[in-house]
Formats: C-alpha cells, sequence, structure tokens
C-alpha cells in the first residue's frame, strides 16, 4: 500500500469521523451535564468503532469473493451499461435528495434533530447500556449513507493485502473515525470552561449542515460510475480519470 492509497483512506475516515453518529452526538454527550463522564462517551464511541469495523469485515469478505466477478462483469457491454444507468440515476437521485432534504427541513425545523437529542439525553442519565443502544442505533440509521466507507473498503480491497495486514488498517481506520470525539473529550476534561464555546459552535454548525453533504457524495459517486461505465461502451470515451 502506498502513501497515496494511505492517504485517500485519511481522508476518507476523516469525512466518516464527522457523521451523525461519530461526532454530533458525542458534542451532544460532552454538553449534556457540566462536566463529562468519560467512560460513557468512551463506551459509546467504542460501540460506534465496533460496529462499523464489523460491517467493514463483513464488507470485505463479501467484495474479495466478488470483486474479480464483478470487475470480470463491468468490463462487458452489459455491464458498462449497467454503470451508466446506474451512475445517471444516482446523479438524478442526488438532486432529488437534496430538494427532499430543503423541504423536511422547512416542515420540521430541525424535529428530527431534536428526538435524537431527546434520545441521548434519556440515555446519559441510565446504565451504560443505553449508551450502547444508541450507538448501534445511530450508526445502524446511517448505513444506508456510509458511502465514504464503502469507497475505503473498495479501497482496501483492491489494495490486496494480506488478511492480517486488511484488518490491521480496518481497524487503523476505524480509529481515525472516533479521534477527533476522542480530541474534543480531551480538550474539555482539560479546559472545560474553554472548550464550551467551541462544542457549541461545532453543534450549531453540524446541526444546520446535517445532511448537506449528501446530496453532494450521491452525486459525485453517480458521476464516476457513469464515466467509468462509459469509458467501457463501444466508441465512447468519457473517462475523466
Amino acid at each position: 500500500m502506498d502513501l497515496s492509497t494511505v492517504g485517500l483512506l485519511g481522508l476518507l475516515a476523516l469525512a466518516d469521523s464527522t457523521s451523525f453518529g461519530t461526532l454530533l452526538i458525542p458534542i451532544w454527550l460532552l454538553l449534556v451535564s457540566g462536566r463529562p463522564r468519560p467512560g460513557r462517551l468512551l463506551v459509546y464511541l467504542g460501540t460506534v468503532a465496533g460496529f462499523y469495523f464489523v460491517v467493514g469485515l463483513l464488507l470485505s469478505v463479501g467484495a474479495g469473493l466478488f470483486l474479480t466477478d464483478i470487475q470480470a462483469w463491468t468490463e462487458t457491454d452489459a455491464g458498462a451499461a449497467v454503470l451508466v444507468v446506474t451512475g445517471a440515476a444516482l446523479i438524478v437521485a442526488a438532486f432529488l435528495i437534496d430538494r427532499r432534504r430543503k423541504v423536511g427541513r422547512n416542515k420540521e425545523g430541525g424535529g428530527r434533530l431534536l428526538r435524537w437529542r431527546d434520545r441521548v439525553m434519556s440515555a446519559e442519565s441510565g446504565s451504560a447500556r443505553p449508551l450502547m443502544a444508541l450507538a448501534l442505533t445511530a450508526t445502524a440509521a446511517e448505513v444506508a449513507s456510509m458511502l465514504p466507507y464503502l469507497v475505503a473498503i473498495g479501497v482496501m480491497t483492491d489494495a490486496d493485502l494480506p488478511p492480517a495486514a486488511h484488518l490491521g488498517v480496518l481497524a487503523a481506520y476505524c480509529l481515525v473515525m472516533i479521534v477527533p470525539a476522542l480530541m474534543l473529550l480531551a480538550l474539555r476534561l482539560v479546559a472545560h470552561r474553554v472548550v464550551q464555546p467551541l462544542l457549541v459552535r461545532i453543534n450549531d454548525w453540524l446541526t444546520r449542515s446535517a445532511g448537506d453533504w449528501m446530496p453532494w457524495i450521491v452525486g459525485i459517486l453517480g458521476f464516476l460510475l457513469l464515466s467509468e461505465g462509459a469509458d467501457q461502451l463501444p466508441g465512447v470515451h468519457f473517462r475523466i480519470f
């Protein structure tokens, strides 16, 4: 695995680290009480990282079993046509998602996020088990939108690493995903009064921009599939990269 691949995986992991489950909920947990209880946040983040690791392991096994066949199929005319159609559909879906997100935000006024925050506060006041359940629920809700993670699994699989190295890279990826939340926890413990305004500002920004990145990721993925499929079709050269 070369440095460019490592850098790409690092960027994808950092993109995943700013999601609803990996950053916004931890910030809520840090803001719930006057001084956070680090053990409870560590339970939550450990559950999130463990969930992503298991999902990544299952995806890696599936990709390893079928990657060669899938690559061979996409090089056929039928496979290329499917890529083109899928890519075009994702581009259209990106516009629809963005429109639906704006309409939903105007109708609900952030009500869905407020309901999630109420769940966070309820979990924080109980034992560790509700926090684990909250982590599993939040990450499971993000499965359909974990496109950076899916791309990362594809990059790891394409690197053709030995099984032990693949597991190590996957574990490192999941760790990087929770590093920003761990850094905020450390800052909160060391200088909780100074960090409080920063947490509030990050919370406000993430709350306002929740879901804004999703149409872009779907659209970019659609464009890449469209480009890849069009380049495989006879007489067509549409490849950008």
